[in-house]
Formats: structure tokens, C-alpha cells, sequence
């Protein structure tokens, strides 16, 4: 990991190093905190986090439904975002990890009267499933492990907890030489990634399943409203892994994976086997976003 010099730790920027929790942190034994994934790119106005009002909101909605009160106010956090960019003086592109969690004081299951904490670090990140997926594509397989469903876990939130079955899903893939994995539900659709919505192009058409049984992805919004911006037609609905084999197109979308395409799932080639051509425009759209080349939607971009 690239270290940075300092973690915003409930109001205090401290130096990496001595960012640490006590061993009977009540998450660390129990899983029950929130975090989110933002990230800030090197524009030419300077470095600026994208969508930085939309993912505090998310932590804080993430926060209600597990029942965690956070112990510091909305304004306090976003606010914090810039303040810890503006000390670590970065030069490169930079990924946000906030996180409220339930700190050291009692055990057991009932978490209310355990102690709230929250943080954020930051660090120079690059491209998540590598540079070189980004133009070639990644191969992925049909995980064996179902996402969680609805009726056993609060799928709206973005929960450490729920993250052991994005895990799980993540070495099963790897393991078995593959990139990532994609996840169905319990009614056998495609659900999302490990940790990414799913795109899929089929006649020119765009095509990616409601958030039923996945998380609100910012990132999937993006790209929904560039491509409507742009006139592609868009249906949202079910999709299953043999409708992906005939595909034309296949790409993930995430913070962390920004827009990757995928050549290829459970070694089916999918289209050429190469970044499709509307992949290629959504992509080339969102980092023209993200990197403030289109006025149009700087909006998005908090400049720090």
C-alpha cells in the first residue's frame, strides 16, 4: 500500500503510523461498520474528489440502516475529505476509504452501547483491476457463492459485513485463474460483481439489472446518465449468465474499477474478445468526466 502522510481520526489528523484501534474493537470481531470508496483525480485545475457529496450522503444512509449513530456530523466529514487531501499534499490519483465503526468498550452481539468512530484514509491508488484491464479486459467466472440476499442482509448498505461474500466470491475467482467473479442472486441473475455493477451491450442496446439485490452504485449512475446524454438506449432488467455468453459487450463499473471491460466469463469469449466499441465511448465519457475535460459535468468535482 502507498502510505500517506496522515488518517483523519474523529476530528484529528494523525500520522499514518499511529492511526490504530484497540484489539476488542466491537467491528472487528462483530463486522458491523460502514465505509465508502471515493476517489479524487489529478485535473488540470488540480486534484478534485468526484462525487464527494453523493458518497458522504451514502455513508451516512449506510449508517442508519445498520443502526449505527454516527459521532460526527455530516458537514464535519465531508469537510474532512478535503481537509485530509489538503494535508497530504498528493501528487497522483487518490482513493478515500471513510469509515464509522463501533470502537472498543463492551462485547456481544448488542452493538448500541458501544462507542462510534469514524475515520478516512487516504492514498495514492491506481487502476483497480490493473491498467492494462482497462484497454484488453479482464477474464471473469459465475461465482459459485450466491450474493446476499435480501431477506438475510441489508443489501443497501455498504457494510463491512457484507464484504466476507464479495471476499469469498473475489478468492474463489482468482484462485481458479480468473480476474473477477461475477455474483447471481438467489433467483439465479446476474447480481453484480464482487464489488462492481455490470454493463452489457446487446443490438446497441445498453443494458444493466435494477438495484434489487445490489448496492445504489454511484458509478452505475454516471454511466447511466452519460450514456442517455449521449442517446443510447437503456433498459434496465434481469440478466442472466448464458444471456452474457451472447453478449455483444460485457464491462464492470465501480469506483474502485471505474469502467473495465471484461473479455471474456466462465471462458466464453465475449464479442471480439476485446474492449467493445461502446464500452470504449462510456469509458472515455466518464474519464472525461472524472478528470474535469467536460464542463458540463463538473458540477461532480470538488476541487480541493
Amino acid at each position: 500500500m502507498n502510505e500517506a502522510k496522515y488518517i483523519w481520526m474523529d476530528g484529528e489528523l494523525k500520522p499514518w503510523g499511529d492511526a490504530k484501534v484497540h484489539i476488542l474493537t466491537h467491528t472487528l470481531h462483530y463486522g458491523n461498520a460502514v465505509f465508502e470508496g471515493t476517489r479524487a483525480y489529478q485535473t488540470e485545475k488540480g486534484l478534485a474528489i468526484f462525487k464527494l457529496e453523493e458518497h458522504v450522503k451514502r455513508l451516512y444512509n449506510s449508517a442508519k440502516i445498520v443502526a449505527i449513530t454516527p459521532n460526527r456530523e455530516y458537514q464535519e466529514v465531508y469537510d474532512a475529505h478535503i481537509e485530509l487531501l489538503k494535508a497530504n499534499d498528493f501528487k497522483e490519483n487518490v482513493y478515500i476509504r471513510p469509515l464509522i465503526y463501533l470502537g472498543y468498550g463492551v462485547m456481544g452481539l448488542y452493538h448500541k452501547n458501544a462507542p462510534v468512530n469514524t475515520a478516512i484514509a487516504a492514498w495514492e491508488w491506481g487502476a483497480y483491476l490493473g491498467d492494462e484491464g482497462l484497454e484488453n479486459g479482464i477474464k471473469c467466472c459465475t461465482s459459485s457463492i450466491t450474493r446476499n440476499p435480501n431477506r438475510s442482509t441489508f443489501g443497501k448498505a455498504k457494510a463491512a459485513a457484507n464484504y466476507l461474500n464479495s471476499q469469498m466470491a473475489k478468492f474463489e475467482a482468482v484462485e481458479n485463474g480468473f480476474d473477477e467473479a461475477l455474483m447471481l442472486d438467489e433467483n439465479a441473475f446476474i447480481a453484480e460483481g464482487t464489488g462492481e455493477c455490470i454493463f452489457i451491450v446487446r443490438d446497441g442496446k445498453l443494458v444493466s439489472p435494477p438495484n434489487d439485490n445490489s448496492l445504489e452504485s454511484i458509478t452505475q449512475a454516471t454511466v447511466l446518465e452519460l450514456a442517455k446524454d449521449m442517446g443510447i438506449e437503456i433498459e434496465r432488467r434481469n440478466i442472466t449468465r448464458d444471456e452474457i455468453y451472447i453478449a455483444d459487450e460485457l464491462f464492470l463499473t465501480g469506483t474502485a474499477a471505474e469502467v473495465t471491460p471484461v473479455n471474456s466469463l466462465d471462458h466464453r469469449v465475449i464479442g471480439n474478445g476485446k474492449r467493445g466499441e461502446l464500452t470504449k465511448k462510456l469509458q472515455e465519457a466518464y474519464f472525461d468526466v472524472v478528470y474535469g475535460r467536460n464542463p458540463k459535468y463538473e458540477h461532480y468535482l470538488t476541487y480541493i
